[in-house]
């Protein structure tokens, strides 16, 4: 039997981060809060406290990749980042392409009826379920229907 736990995405911004978590199947993301920020100190201690009353067993960090696929200056701040997370952090820590994944937030929120412009908490959490998704369906395993176990026969 296999034990099932979530994953937390993280949108790491200069202002806030947005957070969000999975389903224990990790097949959906689901906006989750976001987090002023405040030190990295503070900031990490805030994301691993809700990773331990979340049961979170993954945590994807979005890397702001440059357009070209580049490592920039904020994809630079966000993997200094994430080793730091890493270095304080019992969960495992990956980072995942998070290139327009608040283009496709705002998009979204704006189909639902939501002025992301007057809301960006909501943006910023709502992005991070966007690359935390994009994570789970790029990791998922191809579904098995009954009895695709089963080594196959000719008759």
């Amino acid at each position: 039997m296999t034990i099932k736990s979530r994953t937390l995405g993280l949108d790491v911004g200069q202002r806030r981060t947005g957070l969000a978590v999975s389903d224990s199947d990790g097949l959906l993301a689901t906006p989750y809060t976001t987090i002023t920020v405040k030190t990295p100190q503070e900031d990490i201690a805030a994301i691993l406290a809700i990773a331990r009353e979340e049961e979170i067993g993954l945590i994807v960090v979005g890397l702001p990749l440059s357009l070209e696929g580049t490592v920039g200056p904020q994809a630079q701040l966000t993997l200094d980042f994430c080793d730091a997370l890493r270095a304080a952090s019992h969960v495992p820590v990956e980072t995942w392409d998070e290139r327009y994944s608040t283009v496709e937030a705002e998009t979204r929120l704006r189909e639902a009826g939501v002025a992301p412009s007057r809301n960006r908490a909501r943006l910023d959490a709502a992005a991070a379920a966007v690359l935390l998704q994009s994570y789970l369906d790029a990791h998922r395993e191809p579904d098995r229907g009954p009895g695709m176990d089963a080594a196959p026969h000719s008759d």
